[in-house]
């Protein structure tokens, strides 16, 4: 067997955000899916995490879980043998990028959980893919399953995360940074900060034709890269 690998998902998705790569990661390999909704700090999470996975393992989480695998570096650095950071960012929450956040936890708490997967829906994934109704009932569906609770305490998280941008120097470890060329929330541009900021152990990987859920939207191109990340 290869090093286990632990996949953080991102807000209001679970492994099913990672299903199309499955097949080809679990070959001869250990995976693990994170419990990234039962908590309502990064630190949490993290802990969590580090307390359910085997002693050494590869790292992988798409944008929230990109900030839940930062902490984890910042926890136990040692325990990470690779680390793949997929449209995610380094910078640390601000009042402007937590004002959205609180709208929308203000919604799911008066029940207009609906309403909350629908406004998110317009700016996760590239714009081609709006109209593709299959996609949009798998990450309803996702949403549905980590339910309104769950969200509320994810945004929670996202809300309090640290500035990782000083840590980046201090990551060793093979790292692949990927991002879609057309992702809205956390552009190219994020994933060539953090690239540039971690130097020759990152490999920079720009999809084209994809969005937010890289996995999802370009399923084929996120495995190629994630299979030569793993080696």
């Amino acid at each position: 067997m290869t090093e286990p690998l632990v996949l953080i998902p991102g807000l209001s998705c679970n492994a099913g955000l990672y299903a199309q790569q499955w097949p080809a990661l679990a070959t001869g390999r250990q995976i693990m899916v994170a419990d990234h909704a039962s908590d309502a700090t990064l630190a949490a999470i993290a802990g969590r995490l580090l307390a359910n996975a085997p002693e050494r393992f590869a790292l992988c989480g798409l944008s929230m879980g990109g900030y839940v695998a930062f902490e984890v570096i910042r926890q136990a650095p040692q325990r990470v043998t690779r680390l793949a950071l997929l449209d995610t960012s380094a910078k640390p929450a601000t009042p402007e990028t937590n004002a959205p956040r609180e709208q929308m936890i203000a919604l799911a708490q008066k029940g207009a959980f609906d309403n909350v997967t629908t406004l998110l829906w317009q700016r996760l994934v590239a714009p081609s893919r709006l109209t593709d109704e299959p996609l949009r009932l798998l990450v309803r569906q996702m949403a549905d399953e980590i339910g309104a609770d769950g969200f509320v305490r994810q945004q929670r998280a996202i809300m309090g995360r640290p500035d990782s941008r000083p840590d980046l120097s201090g990551i060793a470890i093979p790292t692949l940074v990927m991002v879609g060329e057309e992702d809205l929330i956390t552009p190219p541009a994020e994933a060539q900060e953090i690239a540039q900021g971690i130097g020759t152990s990152a490999k920079l990987a720009v999809l084209p034709g994809s969005g937010h859920l890289s996995t999802l939207e370009a399923p084929e191109a996120a495995t190629r890269q994630l299979l030569g990340w793993l080696g």
